[in-house]
């Protein structure tokens, strides 16, 4: 599964330039060359690029008091109960957080130059701002509010009703967060939550893969043919990830 991140859509008009420049100048400049290979892959075996196991420690991306805060929003997005952790226990910030440091924090790979205009939903988000930038302010502006409204108390510290009614606000917009767009910042973080919810294990989230198990799902197992017809059905295997799983990765005595 992927953690990628984020599943904001931009139209990638630099790379559908480039895409159909090829192809004209390949069409006008010459012939295609083939050639045969025997005796040799033409690859290097072993040149793939896997995700690098992401390791417990400090915050990558978030300050001390962000990360606070965000492990309070994805814990009542994802709520805790007697069967499965929530969010903040299955890692979710965790997820973000190293995400927000990487390629997809950065908006590498979309387009981001202006202008900048509010299009329609199904053009996807428009703003001017990375990922990282939007959780940057948005986290800044939610922090003043909060503490407008409940005597100087971060978010964290705010009880749950609290949290809630201000996470509802962002949702309808009655929750301004500057020059950030509310509710473009709450659908961001409850897709990025349910991401590391449910990604592979490898990427941060998905502590001990509690969102798999919750929901059956047998993970990166090679082979449950035999269970695909058994529907409503608790797949009775614990499931795999990327990395194997705990039981196959304890030292021999």
């Amino acid at each position: 599964m992927l953690p990628h991140g984020s599943a904001n859509v931009r139209h990638r008009r630099r790379e559908l330039l480039a895409g159909v420049s090829g192809l004209v100048f390949s069409l006008l400049t010459g012939e295609a060359h083939a050639r045969t290979i025997q005796g040799a892959l033409p690859w290097s075996p072993g040149g793939a690029v896997p995700p690098a196991n992401t390791q417990s420690g400090p915050w990558l991306f978030f300050t001390p008091e962000e990360a606070s805060a965000v492990e309070a929003l994805v814990d009542r997005l994802i709520p805790p109960d007697e069967k499965v952790p929530g969010g903040k226990d299955a890692g979710c910030a965790v997820f973000i957080d190293r995400q927000l440091a990487g390629p997809f924090g950065q908006a590498s790979g979309l387009y981001m130059q202006p202008p900048f205009a509010a299009g329609m939903p199904q053009q996807g988000d428009q703003s001017p701002f990375t990922p990282a930038q939007l959780y940057r302010h948005a986290l800044a502006a939610l922090d003043r509010v909060t503490r407008e409204k409940f005597a100087g108390k971060g978010f964290a510290e705010i009880p749950a009703s609290g949290q809630d009614a201000l996470i509802a606000g962002m949702e309808s917009t009655t929750v301004q967060l500057g020059t950030v767009h509310s509710k473009a910042f709450f659908e961001m973080l409850l897709q990025n939550t349910k991401e590391g919810f449910f990604a592979d294990p490898v990427y941060g989230g998905n502590r001990d893969m509690a969102g798999w198990k919750m929901i059956g799902f047998p993970g990166a197992r090679y082979d449950y043919r035999d269970w695909i017809d058994h529907h409503n059905q608790r797949y009775p295997l614990p499931p795999v990830g990327i990395m194997g799983r705990p039981a196959w990765n304890t030292a021999s005595n």
